[in-house]
């Protein structure tokens, strides 16, 4: 079992930054992938970035080269560094970690970041 909480979202001006952080308590040690998804009203959940336990990252064309995702050394807490952003970006962030063990993903309960223009 694995528990997600996110925390750091909030209302930003458009070309400011903003720093989400998922602190992942439980057995982490399973967990082979985690990542960041967001989900805007009326759309669906989509991708914005991920990291692998080996340090591999993918990211959105849509956030790509602003936003930065990382993880600490401890494995138990995760980062998105979103900078320059745009009004586009606002949506629900959820922090996603996949479990080897089960083959399945653990989800936070998400938060908002609304930016404004």
């Amino acid at each position: 079992q694995v528990q997600l909480v996110e925390s750091g979202g909030g209302l930003v001006q458009g070309g400011g930054s903003l720093r989400l952080s998922c602190a992942a308590s439980g057995s982490i040690f399973s967990i082979n992938l985690m990542g960041w998804y967001r989900q805007a009203p009326g759309k669906q959940r989509e991708l914005v970035a991920t990291i692998s336990s080996g340090g591999a990252i993918t990211y959105a064309n849509s956030v790509k080269d602003r936003f930065t995702i990382s993880r600490d050394s401890g494995k138990s807490t995760m980062y998105l560094q979103m900078n320059s952003v745009k009004p586009e970006d606002t949506a629900v962030y959820y922090c996603a970690a996949f479990i080897t063990q089960n083959g399945k993903w653990s989800w936070g309960q998400g938060t908002q970041v609304t930016v404004s223009s």
